[in-house]
């Protein structure tokens, strides 16, 4: 009786200790599989953090053209939502304190409204834009188109009254922009060529205010761009063909310059200030370029 019960139990021994054991591992393997399991989610976790965490803040800077800086203003209304820790700062000036601020550093992005010039050394320029320069005049003036030739004799004071060139009786009153400007470098350079602004001519330091003048004088005449033109003046056609994209694009419409951001060649851009450069020559930049009435470069 007392074998019978030392077999029993050396029988039970050797069951239950390897059940035992087995119950064991799978406790080990399921708690290796659950810390597994978090290390992984926590890595994750850690990379989603890495991730949102690198994306883009901060300000970017920009000086100079008028004309250029509303599209900007609707480029960087875009690029803010994709990236809404960042903003742009617009200062304006004119073309040639673009230039200045580009040469200097003292912004990101210095924007001319025309054509770099030989002697402005120093910088890089990328074309973000075509624009058409718009001939503007009040829009109860008579006259629906006018010969580019005719646009230089008026704003040379060659031409004094609009009858002489199919409208009403009235003294031509001349509006310019600044010396400096952009728009009127490209409007010199297209239009004027050798020829002298008037001297009686109205000079205005903006965009803004030249269309304002042109809005508040039935005799007035004026050059803006394209893109800013609004329903408070008229758009000339020029030897036949309106400033529409259609006609800028192909040339038949002769008024026209580039819009450019340009840099110093010496200066690296920050990430952000080439992130918002490769966004504006993206086809979604070039699709607000267009949006807004100018001529995508891309």
């Amino acid at each position: 009786m007392k074998k019978r019960h030392v077999m029993f139990f050396m029988l039970a021994f050797f069951i239950i200790i390897p059940l035992l054991a087995a119950c064991g591992n799978d406790s080990s393997e399921e708690g290796l599989a659950e810390n597994g399991t978090t290390e992984e989610t926590e890595t994750d976790n850690n990379e989603s953090n890495s991730e949102e965490g690198s994306d883009l803040e901060g300000t970017i800077t920009m000086a100079g053209s008028t004309s250029v800086q509303p599209l900007s203003e609707e480029l960087a209304a875009v690029f803010m939502e994709l990236h809404p820790e960042t903003r742009l700062e617009v200062s304006g000036g004119g073309s040639g304190a673009g230039v200045t601020a580009a040469q200097e550093s003292a912004a990101d992005f210095g924007a001319v409204s025309r054509e770099i010039k030989d002697e402005e050394t120093g910088i890089t320029a990328e074309v973000i834009a075509i624009d058409g320069i718009a001939i503007i005049a009040h829009p109860d003036n008579s006259l629906t188109d006018i010969a580019l030739e005719d646009v230089t004799k008026i704003f040379a004071g060659e031409i004094t009254n609009w009858s002489e060139v199919g409208g009403d009786d009235q003294d031509i009153v001349v509006v310019s922009r600044e010396d400096g400007s952009g728009t009127r470098g490209a409007f010199t350079d297209i239009v004027l060529g050798d020829e002298e602004l008037v001297e009686s001519a109205l000079i205005h330091n903006s965009t803004g205010g030249v269309l304002e003048a042109v809005a508040n004088d039935p005799n007035a005449i004026g050059y803006a761009s394209t893109g800013a033109v609004s329903d408070s003046v008229v758009a000339l056609a020029v030897d036949g063909f309106e400033p529409t994209l259609e006609n800028i694009q192909s040339g038949d419409y002769a008024v026209s310059r580039p819009f450019n951001y340009a840099m110093n060649e010496d200066a690296e851009l920050s990430e952000l200030a080439q992130a918002f450069l490769d966004f504006v020559l993206s086809d979604e930049g070039q699709k607000v370029v267009e949006e807004n009435g100018f001529i995508p470069v891309n």
